[in-house]
């Protein structure tokens, strides 16, 4: 599509400029540098198990890099991860409705990519996009990323493309804090954030909320979010005890797709739907402990109950949904021996509740004419080990067997069949990591993950409703290296998905339906460099392709899926803390627009985006001024078929904030 096209050489340039820096500026720094930085024997120190996963392709962000990052939202740092691909429809605030894709799987991304909050699952048993604005982002420690299905052992189904664990600051580990923080910026933005911890004596609390509101890039796409978070942690002799309550709700204004006949006479700020919109209501409630049952075993019990209701209403009439997740993770984390061998072990169980109740009207008040209910349980036994055969190399295996079951029934004048039915499958896990010295290591796995149908793929939004969708299980192996040399840093691997049963919904039928074989396979890289105390350069290259195997598009290409993905940025301490310039470029190759299983439609024209962050911080003042898509690019993220969602051009947002 060239429908946006316009002069881009500047981006381009930016673009080359940084790549360059991060690639021909290594040398010199690594050869003058001391050599005897050692390699961390992971990138990934704590998530919900307390170690990394052996033979995964890992990133972390630490809590520096999101408070400098030019992004002003989770999603916008995510987006800059080699690996990832975002997309959003609306230009989302806040990073609301945008879809977080790793490894390439277009439409279904967001079910296919498993986020976790403290490793708790925050996908439902649906097709919607996992609300990250509603994570208070000052109450982030750090964000880690495992690509492929690499955590489907220890996270579960759905733990296809990767895995993204946001962890959070605990209370009980860090000092008594107060920080407030309001921003203002272009399309009508304001935000408020307050957060605060509190210790008293054994016990500690913290309590976070935030309110954003937008005017929105187009007509009809008001946005308003609020969350708050509140959590008592309390220690006790060998272990201790948690309750984390959080609500959240929002409201968006749909202004649906624009069409390029709209786009050519200069129409893509309007809207074709000025009436439509969604709303969300969630709270959320985890209860738990710890106990040290031996010297280095320790239990956990974790439980958790989630309800969200939804209200939305389209030209195509009024939906009205209601979904609970009740959940219990118990699990038994262990260091031991075994043949003399130093033992890493985690096993436990995990049950999870789903119910699901959607009514469909007319309109708002009216009868509705479909009624759905759907009950899903699912419980999975697992186990994995991690083994230092040599002091030099550790391999890890593992497997989850998981038991579902699903009642399903509509109701309405042309009712589905209804549906009780289960089925039994499994996740496998086996890695390995060699380090030839402190500086240089290989590791490679394989892999078996599966994905459980959705409640949304089983109704769908065509007829006749299909209940009876497979599973779809996904076969990984991967490869790479990482290292450290000096102030250089880096990471590259290899990977090859095949899959089988991919769920997919048919782009003329809008029934969800099982695929003929599937194939994902690429590379992702990265790199980074201290050129100095002061200044700093990263980059990141991804090469990603999602082909049908078989079937009637045997040798196309999935859509939504970019083959070629980049990054590069460079940080400077230009005086001190009290003012760091951050700079960054995103690449994003051409892709299928949705619905385009054929690939006979033009492409997605490709984009270049620019956006720097200036700031700083005088005790107790903070501040920061931010510049997102610096030369104003017109560009868009989704297009189904002919019809587009453009989104927003150069926009600015300035903040400043007291921290105590």
């Amino acid at each position: 599509m060239k429908c946006f096209e316009q002069p881009n050489h500047r981006k381009a340039q930016a673009f080359a400029f940084l790549s360059a820096l991060v690639a021909l500026g290594g040398s010199d720094v690594a050869r003058a540098d001391d050599a005897g930085s050692a390699l961390p024997e992971t990138l990934v120190t704590a998530s919900r198990f307390g170690e990394g996963i052996t033979g995964a392709s890992t990133t972390v962000i630490s809590t520096e890099e999101i408070e400098r990052s030019p992004g002003q939202t989770l999603v916008e740092i995510l987006d800059r991860v080699p690996g990832i691909q975002v997309r959003s429809m609306y230009g989302g605030v806040n990073g609301f409705d945008a879809n977080i894709d790793l490894r390439g799987f277009g439409s279904t991304a967001s079910s296919n990519t498993l986020i976790l909050l403290n490793g708790r699952r925050l996908n439902d048993n649906d097709s919607s996009s996992i609300d990250l604005g509603a994570i208070n982002r000052a109450n982030i420690e750090r964000i880690e990323i495992i690509r492929g299905n690499a955590g489907a052992v220890l996270y579960g189904d759905g733990a296809v493309g990767g895995v993204i664990n946001i962890i959070t600051k605990n209370a009980a580990n860090t000092p008594d804090s107060f920080s407030a923080e309001a921003g203002i910026g272009s399309l009508g933005y304001r935000q408020g954030t307050l957060t605060a911890t509190r210790r008293v004596g054994a016990t500690a609390l913290s309590l976070s909320g935030s309110q954003t509101t937008s005017d929105g890039f187009r007509e009809n796409n008001k946005t308003k979010q609020r969350n708050v978070m509140g959590e008592v942690r309390h220690t006790l002799d060998g272990g201790e005890v948690y309750l984390n309550i959080s609500a959240d709700d929002s409201e968006i204004g749909y202004p649906g797709s624009v069409s390029l006949a709209q786009i050519a006479r200069g129409g893509w700020r309007g809207t074709s739907h000025p009436n439509d919109y969604g709303d969300k209501q969630a709270v959320n409630l985890a209860l738990g402990g710890t106990v040290d049952l031996a010297s280095n075993v320790e239990l956990v019990i974790d439980g958790g109950l989630r309800h969200k209701d939804q209200q939305a209403l389209f030209s195509s009439g009024y939906m009205d949904t209601s979904f609970t997740t009740i959940s219990l993770t118990p699990r038994l984390n262990a260091e031991t021996q075994l043949a003399g061998l130093p033992n890493r072990l985690t096993t436990g169980i995990d049950f999870y509740e789903n119910l699901y109740d959607s009514d469909r009207s007319v309109q708002i008040g009216s009868k509705p004419y479909d009624r759905y209910h759907l009950q899903q349980r699912t419980v999975a036994l697992y186990g994995q080990d991690t083994v230092a055969v040599r002091p030099d190399t550790d391999v890890s295996f593992g497997a989850r067997i998981v038991h579902m079951a699903v009642s399903a029934v509509q109701r309405s004048s042309a009712p589905g069949t209804p549906y009780d039915g289960d089925d039994i499958n499994y996740a496998a896990h086996l890695g390995i990591e060699h380090r030839f010295d402190d500086n240089l290591a290989i590791f490679g796995r394989l892999g078996r993950s599966l994905r459980l149908p959705n409640v949304d793929e089983r109704v769908g939004m065509g007829y006749p409703t299909r209940f009876t969708l497979k599973p779809q299980t996904s076969q990984d192996v991967e490869t790479g290296l990482r290292g450290r040399y000096g102030r250089l840093g880096w990471q590259s691997s290899v990977f090859l998905m095949n899959l089988h049963n991919e769920l997919h919904a048919d782009p003329e039928s809008w029934v969800n339906r099982n695929l003929e074989p599937t194939r994902r396979y690429g590379s992702e890289n990265s790199v980074s460099l201290r050129v100095t105390d002061t200044v700093r350069l990263k980059g990141g290259l991804s090469y990603t392709k999602a082909v049908f195997r078989e079937g009637p598009f045997k040798g196309n290409d999935v859509p939504l899926v970019a083959n070629w993905t980049g990054s590069a940025g460079v940080s400077w301490d230009a005086w001190e803390k009290y003012a760091v310039v951050d700079l960054d470029a995103r690449y994003v190759g051409s892709r299928r627009a949705d619905g385009d299983e054929a690939n006979t439609f033009e492409t997605i024209d490709p984009h270049t985006l620019v956006d720097l962050r200036i700031g700083g911080e005088i005790a107790p003042a903070t501040w920061s001024f931010s510049i997102q898509n610096l030369f104003d690019q017109h560009y868009y993220d989704y297009t189904y078929l002919s019809s587009t969602y453009p989104m927003p051009g150069r926009t600015m947002i300035g903040r400043l904030g007291v921290k105590f």
